[in-house]
């Protein structure tokens, strides 16, 4: 690259547009991958990374580099680092279409309805399947887990309980899509 100049403080135009035009392709498939595909992303971070070789001319003199490449490489990959670390300490974000669709929490007076219609429906059950409900979805016990709590092969826990939702959904229609 020539024309760079150490005395600016910034790199010029010029030789900005020339680096987008030489190292924009490569540096934009390396952050698509380390984007996991997302192109907006990676869009925004070979647009951070040319911010930065324009803040910085003098990483971008070819005297002390065959190529600016491997700088803007580094510089690109420590941003998707930065983003990527960033991304993972903030909860995921919500669009309005999942509000939208988010089901409305009842009260608590219903939830104690809910609980009573639960447990009444629970006594309608056969003792077997009311103890591998109690080990599964009570107590979060894994099959194998309820299976030797219960003394009984792991197949047995999983057809118990299977049978034992199905017959809770003809006892409690309204409550049938939460027993999936």
């Amino acid at each position: 690259m020539t024309g760079t100049t150490t005395m600016t403080r910034t790199t010029g135009e010029r030789e900005l547009a020339e680096l987008q035009r030489e190292h924009g392709g490569p540096l934009f498939a390396l952050l698509l991958r380390l984007s996991d595909g997302d192109r907006q992303r990676a869009e925004d971070l070979v647009q951070e990374t040319f911010v930065r070789a324009w803040q910085h001319p003098e990483a971008l003199c070819a005297d002390a580099y065959d190529s600016v490449r491997p700088w803007l490489f580094t510089v690109g990959r420590r941003l998707a680092i930065d983003a990527r670390r960033a991304q993972q300490a903030r909860p995921a974000e919500v669009g309005d279409a999942v509000l939208e669709n988010a089901r409305v929490c009842a009260d608590h007076a219903e939830r104690a309805a809910a609980t009573l219609d639960v447990r009444e429906a629970v006594k309608t059950l056969t003792p077997e399947h009311r103890a591998v409900l109690l080990q599964v979805y009570f107590r979060g016990a894994s099959v194998a887990e309820a299976a030797e709590a219960l003394g009984i092969p792991p197949g047995t826990v999983k057809s118990r309980a299977y049978y034992a939702l199905r017959a809770l959904r003809r006892v409690l229609p309204e409550y049938a899509t939460d027993l999936q």
